[in-house]
């Protein structure tokens, strides 16, 4: 990764997960920090100015999470809903890019925050009964997962070592802890956002998109 003097830009090399035909690839990112963009293209060679990079997604609201699977790969959760499944070359490579990409992050996310005309009363209503209603299902997601993992522990045998099932298991423990991380920091905007009397609209389709990917893991 290479961190330049100035703090608006940085890039280097990455995998990208692009689906279970293709797998991993290598693809070139650079960050704009001033934009809150993550920029991408095919290698380093065809990235010169004025060239459309292969995609990009914004930063603003975005959450970036390391992965369990293993140290050296983390995801990209962006407000408008997509995800990039990214791995670097070491541990210590992907700590910096996540610590990069959340400062991005976070720097858009209070600029969009501070920009915001106030919220009607019955808005805000309407956010906390989305909040809480998005908790009352992480809970009863949290529940669901701990019975999985007491049928796959009292399965014995080759169930108990069956690779599916471990990765179901492991799988269903991540998207939880993510869920609740998003949920967690969606709270922690909306009280910064409630003392300055500021917007919550950003709040509420975050809280939609976290509501459906809920009941989406509840029906798996």
């Amino acid at each position: 990764m290479d961190l330049h003097s100035t703090p608006r830009h940085f890039s280097g090399q990455l995998y990208k997960y692009t689906n279970v035909m293709k797998g991993w690839q290598y693809r070139y990112f650079m960050v704009d920090a001033h934009a809150g963009l993550l920029h991408y293209y095919l290698c380093e060679g065809e990235k010169p100015d004025g060239n459309v990079p292969r995609g990009s997604v914004h930063l603003a609201g975005a959450v970036i999470c390391p992965s369990d699977e293993d140290s050296k790969t983390f995801t990209v959760n962006c407000a408008s809903g997509d995800m990039l499944k990214l791995r670097a070359q070491d541990a210590r490579a992907r700590q910096e890019w996540v610590n990069g990409l959340r400062a991005v992050a976070e720097s858009h996310t209070k600029a969009i925050s501070v920009h915001s005309p106030p919220l009607p009363p019955r808005e805000h209503l309407a956010v906390l009964d989305a909040m809480g209603s998005v908790r009352t299902q992480l809970q009863q997601t949290e529940q669901a997962d701990a019975a999985l993992c007491r049928v796959i522990e009292a399965s014995g045998g080759k169930c108990f070592t069956d690779p599916n099932l471990l990765l179901l298991k492991a799988t269903s423990a991540a998207s939880l802890h993510c869920l609740f991380q998003c949920l967690n920091i969606l709270q922690r905007n909306q009280h910064q956002q409630a003392r300055t009397g500021k917007k919550y609209s950003e709040s509420v389709v975050r809280t939609s998109k976290s509501t459906s990917l809920i009941r989406e893991l509840r029906c798996c």
